[in-house]
């Protein structure tokens, strides 16, 4: 997989994209729908703009649609409106007849780019001198397909938002800690809601290559890698405190990326499927204030007009590298996939060691 050339060819997307007016680039995908018929899946991430998640076939997280695409066995092209980490999920558990498509190749994620590769084979080799064979690898779906492919290899899992909790009770049940990648903060809200002290957590900075604890490091069970979401990190206390201050009867709903304080301040926490069905099933009239990414909560806002919808943060902006995905580039996308522009391909090692780390988290899941 050549991203570098890739890369070069999204950024160089023909202008004659760019100046197509909102009514031909929409018309133009529905025609492109219409002439591959079942030939072509559109996955859209919940995160999308609705420019571009009014064409998908499917809506849901990253692991739910690489898995729908996987199931769609008569798509030959899918296009996947999201970011980098998920289209190549979708690669690895799709067959070899089906190619993935990112619209925009700068369509990545901060949180998944916090843990590449060399930094993780440096931290595992010091941990082990450290630990010795006593750490379990986890990692967030959230990731890169060599970071999966690397807990693949050492005995771990992938773990989502929804099963967090379920997958790190069964890495404890393999050994008596874990390396939590790449996200800090889920790591943290999940072992903490299973009474793991935060006195038993250490971070580990990649950019120093050490471990950030104070006391005796054998009374470690978590090891939260230093990464975070760059959305999920902007909402603040102060925010809650607002929020609260403003509407005391609000509901205040996150989600696990969050911070460990706005988690404890808050009514509910839960992965994005939570937030959409706890809203959906709410009480006409009830008020809701919504600590996740804008592009979001604004279609919440907009699907459910007989509720109050905020957002916890309401400077907040959406997702910058999600709202790479527009309908420019989706057009181009679609027009060019015989010339197979911006195709996502995980080499065939990383996919088969990436797949044993999704395979653990369904079978114990």
């Amino acid at each position: 997989m050549n991203i570098l050339a890739n890369l070069q060819k999204t950024i160089m997307i023909p202008d004659k994209y760019k100046q197509m007016s909102q009514e031909e680039l929409e018309a133009r995908v529905m025609e492109v729908k219409k002439q591959l018929g079942s030939r072509l899946f559109i996955p859209g991430h919940h995160y999308q703009k609705d420019e571009v998640i009014q064409f998908a076939d499917a809506t849901g997280d990253s692991l739910k649609l690489a898995q729908l695409s996987a199931e769609n066995t008569d798509a030959e092209f899918i296009v996947f409106c999201g970011v980098h980490f998920m289209a190549e999920t979708a690669d690895i558990l799709t067959a070899e007849n089906q190619k993935v498509f990112l619209p925009d190749m700068r369509a990545g994620c901060s949180m998944a780019d916090m843990a590449d590769i060399k930094q993780t084979e440096k931290a595992w080799e010091k941990l082990q001198e450290i630990f010795g064979d006593t750490i379990l690898p986890l990692t967030y779906v959230n990731s890169t397909a060599a970071i999966k492919a690397f807990v693949g290899v050492n005995g771990g899992a992938t773990v989502t938002s929804s099963n967090a909790e379920t997958m790190v009770k069964w890495a404890f049940e393999e050994k008596e800690r874990i390396l939590f990648l790449p996200d800090q903060h889920l790591g943290r809200n999940t072992a903490a809601d299973l009474g793991v002290g935060l006195d038993e957590m250490a971070i580990w900075n990649p950019i120093t290559n050490s471990l950030e604890y104070e006391e005796d490091v054998s009374k470690i069970k978590v090891i939260l890698w230093k990464g975070h979401c760059s959305v999920h990190e902007n909402f603040t206390v102060q925010n809650v405190i607002d929020t609260r201050s403003q509407n005391p009867e609000i509901k205040i709903i996150v989600h696990p990326e969050c911070r460990r304080e706005i988690v404890e301040l808050s009514d509910m926490a839960g992965s994005t499927s939570y937030i959409i069905n706890a809203i959906e099933t709410a009480e006409p009239g009830s008020a809701w204030a919504i600590g996740t990414e804008m592009n979001l909560v604004n279609r919440l806002i907009k699907n459910h007009p007989d509720k109050q919808i905020i957002s916890l943060n309401p400077h907040m902006c959406p997702c910058l590298t999600m709202n790479r995905i527009d309908l420019p580039h989706l057009v181009w996308s679609l027009d060019t996939l015989e010339d197979e522009n911006n195709i996502i391909k995980v080499s065939p090692e990383i996919a088969m060691n990436a797949k044993l780390a999704l395979e653990r988290m369904l079978a114990n899941s």
